[in-house]
């Protein structure tokens, strides 16, 4: 029972880290960011089962893990008042030309990004957007001017 205890607590603690992190950096995954994910993971390990090394433990650990997961899912689509605390919700960045600069320093998005990713979207200049969404995922989605 302790071990499915820590479980739900360190679940819990690392769903709250990840919505911290913030979408845009989950999205694009660098080869440090992996293996700082491994180091977490190994991390949280520990601290999930002690000096508990048996079969049962890591089962149960991973359940739980599972559990809960499948649960978060459940409640993301039975209550839809809770889909923008679990998810989040789309954020607007640049409209008509403009940044909109509070929107984008709280996601931590500069000019050039946003240029980056209008070229990756076949969109030659920031110019020609009427609309840059950072989506729930991460990614970030253009409407042109038309």
């Amino acid at each position: 029972m302790d071990i499915a205890l820590r479980a739900i607590v360190l679940f819990t603690f690392v769903f709250f880290v990840t919505r911290l992190i913030g979408r845009r950096e989950l999205s694009s995954l660098e080869p440090f960011d992996i293996i700082l994910l491994v180091v977490v993971g190994d991390a949280i390990q520990q601290g999930l089962t002690q000096a508990d090394v048996s079969v049962t433990g890591a089962i149960i650990a991973v359940s739980v893990f599972a559990l809960a997961q499948v649960g978060v899912s459940y409640l993301h689509f039975r209550v839809p008042r809770l889909r923008p605390l679990l998810d989040g919700e789309p954020i607007v960045v640049w409209e008509d030309g403009k940044p909109i600069e509070r929107n984008m320093r709280r996601e931590r998005l500069t000019t050039e990004d946003l240029a980056e990713a209008a070229r990756q979207s076949q969109i030659a200049s920031l110019e020609d957007v009427r609309w840059a969404v950072l989506e729930r995922n991460g990614r970030l989605s253009f409407i042109p001017k038309s």
